[in-house]
């Protein structure tokens, strides 16, 4: 992995469950790593939904290896937000990370 196409800081987010005072759950996104990574868009496409078009793009971010990374987890960089679809650790090296992500715009 060439370290210069590590130019993007997102911050990596889990959800977080806490109990609200009348019982009832609350689900609310804390992070859980900041890190380098490069972003590249893969595809996009638009749809209708709901009497509107939608758009979503699909991107493969890189990162150094980090444990605990899971699909469950969402990317945080600026005003977007990717929820991430898969996590591949490249070669089973422990060096690196590749995500694809989905970002669904429009929303």
């Amino acid at each position: 992995m060439k370290i210069g196409k590590l130019r993007h800081r997102v911050t990596i987010e889990r959800v977080t469950v806490t109990q609200d005072t009348d019982g009832s759950a609350i689900e609310t996104w804390t992070p859980f790593a900041t890190v380098q990574a490069s972003i590249e868009p893969i595809s996009g496409r638009e749809y209708t939904a709901a009497q509107s078009t939608q758009a979503e793009m699909t991107h493969r971010i890189r990162l150094r290896h980090l444990p605990g990374v899971t699909p469950k987890m969402r990317i945080n960089y600026g005003a977007h937000t990717f929820d991430i679809l898969s996590v591949i650790n490249i070669s089973e090296r422990n060096r690196e990370l590749e995500l694809v992500c989905s970002e669904s715009i429009g929303n």
